[in-house]
């Protein structure tokens, strides 16, 4: 690699990680017991990031990162079992868990590594089919781990409108998601 194209290389690493280090770290740290565990698994996210050859060939950076990030806590979670399952997992307001508790299985084996992967596919795809609004208040709160205030006092859209269109947004993946969730319980 020439040197100005790792210059280029480095400097946008560096805006990446600029940009996405605050959040990034919130989402870790929402789903980890400690502050030291949250920051080994950035890291972790930062180091797979600088071993990327070509970064402008990432379409959408924040979903690749808050992929990796997930993928690393998986990984955790696999060789170290949480001490309570139940304070890993995600009650949705009706009290059922729905897509934490399909990223947090750790049982081994390829057949629940595909369904893992195929999960994604599909959850990424039934992202995209939603309105703008209602992805993005599901994608800042669930993948980012934002909470409802926070995006409320950034966006300036009220409480309930966001809560709202989180709700259109869980059902429209509920039922896109149905038979695959079905799939992963049965395994």
């Amino acid at each position: 690699m020439s040197a100005p194209m790792a210059q280029t290389r480095e400097r946008t690493i560096q805006r990446v990680i600029k940009e996405y280090n605050r959040r990034l770290f919130g989402f870790i740290r929402g789903r980890v017991s400690n502050n030291d565990d949250a920051e080994d698994v950035l890291q972790e996210v930062w180091y797979q990031l600088s071993r990327v050859v070509d970064i402008d060939s990432i379409e959408q950076i924040s979903a690749w990162l808050f992929r990796v990030a997930r993928n690393t806590l998986t990984d955790r979670y696999r060789k170290k079992k949480p001490e309570l399952l139940d304070d890993q997992t995600y009650a949705d307001d009706e009290g059922e868990g729905f897509i934490r508790d399909l990223l947090l299985d750790d049982t081994p084996g390829p057949e629940m590594e595909y369904l893992r992967e195929l999960f994604w596919e599909e959850l990424m795809e039934a992202l995209d089919e939603l309105p703008e609004n209602q992805r993005e208040v599901f994608v800042w709160n669930e993948l980012e781990g934002q909470t409802f205030q926070e995006i409320s006092d950034r966006t300036g859209i009220k409480l309930k409108t966001l809560i709202s269109r989180k709700r259109y947004a869980v059902a429209h993946l509920r039922e896109r998601l149905a038979l695959l969730y079905e799939e992963f319980l049965a395994y």
